[in-house]
């Protein structure tokens, strides 16, 4: 069994993914703003403003996962909020591999978290991994520059492997508590003229990508962490109404989304159809292809 160090490891995806690899037998280290060796999962200090990172970690490191980054959706992105969701994900990679170079055994392989914000607002076009960034809105600029510092691994000898994550679900965070919080009173909001592509994923078929992408040697460069089958944002919202077994669709127009949220709106209006043919083709094979499989092991 291999030592999988995370950073990133307390949040969401990170503790879900813990989690799992620990069943499989794996030993799982934690990167943290405060050291405790004691923990479920050992954490091992670093600190991206003063660029430290404790060497020991590294050292026992077979795998490396970098799930680090301020979220996307939790505050307004005022210029402030741009800049430390940007630099908690260029900053985080780079710091690794200094860490990285600097030891004296290097992992096998390094794992990064990326997203399918990367593709920008898309319309109906089917994207794969081959499709170019957007080139319009602050999801696409703000990926462009993640994933220039992920880049930055293929200058060494070590396997690298980015994964591009599309909508998580999950109960413990993201979007599918906001998307249940009207359900008690019969109502499921969508967003705009619902008609936008969302490429969705849960979080134990997200997880099981990062543990494909370490016991498979052979991947490597991205892929995209979504399920085979994307819905309309009206459809998807229908499908949880499906599944709850009562109530309705009301949109919310996207005027008002825009006055409420700003330029953060382009989270919930964004379309992007994103395939997930290339980790298929890889052997992978998800627990959840469709949105009311996911929903109904959720909910």
């Amino acid at each position: 069994m291999a030592t999988i160090l995370i950073a990133g490891g307390t949040g969401m995806i990170g503790s879900r993914l813990s989690e799992l690899l620990s069943i499989e037998g794996h030993q799982v280290l934690h990167l943290s703003r405060t050291k405790d060796l004691e923990a479920t999962y050992p954490a091992y200090q670093w600190d991206l403003d003063k660029g430290t990172i404790d060497a020991s970690a590294i050292e026992q490191a077979d795998y490396i996962i970098n799930l680090a980054g301020a979220g996307i959706a939790d505050k307004p992105w005022t210029e402030n909020r741009k800049k430390a969701i940007i630099e908690s994900r260029t900053q985080s990679n780079w710091l690794l591999l200094q860490a990285v170079q600097a030891a004296k055994n290097p992992p096998k392989a390094f794992i990064a978290g990326a997203a399918i914000g990367i593709y920008g607002d898309r319309g109906d076009t089917l994207l794969t991994e081959e499709s170019s960034p957007g080139n319009t809105g602050f999801l696409a600029e703000s990926c462009i520059l993640w994933e220039s510092a992920i880049n930055e691994w293929n200058k060494t000898a070590i396997r690298t492997v980015g994964i591009r994550i599309g909508l998580v679900l999950a109960n413990e965070g993201g979007a599918l508590p906001k998307m249940k919080m009207s359900l008690p009173v019969g109502v499921a909001p969508y967003f705009g003229d619902g008609q936008q592509w969302y490429s969705w994923i849960h979080i134990d078929d997200v997880c099981r990508i990062f543990i494909h992408a370490i016991e498979n040697d052979t991947l490597s460069g991205y892929y995209n962490g979504v399920a085979p089958n994307p819905l309309r944002n009206k459809a998807l919202m229908q499908v949880l109404l499906k599944v709850k077994g009562k109530g309705i669709t009301v949109p919310a127009p996207a005027f008002a989304l825009k006055i409420a949220m700003g330029e953060m709106a382009e989270v919930v209006l964004s379309s992007a159809r994103v395939s997930s043919d290339k980790i298929q083709d890889t052997g992978f094979t998800f627990n959840y292809e469709t949105a009311e499989a996911a929903f109904k092991a959720l909910i």
